[in-house]
């Protein structure tokens, strides 16, 4: 069975939603733990609520951007994971994490990659006027939203939308689209083509 740790900074509602298709039975992986870069996180209680083990692992804590990374890649061992989700870690993610867990780290991203990358995606989107956005599951590389894209739902921007609306759509099918990936990859139903990650039919 897959073991999937989760990294979270915050509210952790896409922490929830692949808690949810676990409990659903939808998703056969065992979330065997909940590591965030905020001792104040929501996501902290997510956990509680559901038996999951959680840890603060506090950057200001460590020498070292490296021995930090190095630490939370010890934990995440320790436990036997296999698969890493990011569910809103607003951190670049360090070398030491993604050597120990290569094309083995997902994120989510509130746009349609390649565009938009980085934080406020969604006010990028309705800043340069685009007509449709949406959200996006990757691989995790060194690189800013910048990995191999494994799935993918398209959102309209509306006329009248503000960040916030368009914002709370985006995130209906990121609650969606995050599972299924999961499911992709615990099912071993994913490949690579170079950068190009094929979904077995």
């Amino acid at each position: 069975m897959t073991k999937v740790g989760v990294l979270a900074s915050g509210h952790g509602s896409n922490f929830q939603s692949i808690i949810d298709a676990v409990k659903s039975g939808y998703l056969n992986v065992s979330i065997e733990c909940l590591i965030t870069n905020n001792a104040d996180a929501f996501a902290i209680e997510r956990a509680k609520a559901h038996g999951i083990t959680s840890m603060a692992i506090l950057e200001k804590d460590f020498r070292t951007k490296d021995d930090y990374y190095r630490k939370i890649t010890t934990e995440l061992q320790t436990l036997g994971v296999n698969l890493v989700v990011l569910a809103g870690f607003m951190k670049l993610v360090g070398k030491a994490l993604i050597e120990a867990f290569p094309m083995r780290i997902m994120n989510i991203h509130p746009a349609l990659l390649p565009s938009f990358k980085g934080l406020h995606a969604q006010r990028q989107a309705l800043q340069y006027g685009g007509k449709v956005s949406g959200c996006t599951v990757h691989f995790v590389d060194e690189g800013l939203d910048t990995g191999p894209i494994i799935i993918q739902a398209a959102v309209p921007v509306l006329s009248n939308d503000t960040e916030d609306t368009l914002s709370e759509r985006i995130l209906k099918y990121e609650h969606e689209i995050y599972p299924r990936a999961i499911k992709l990859f615990a099912d071993g139903a994913l490949s690579f083509e170079g950068r190009v990650v094929k979904i077995a039919e």
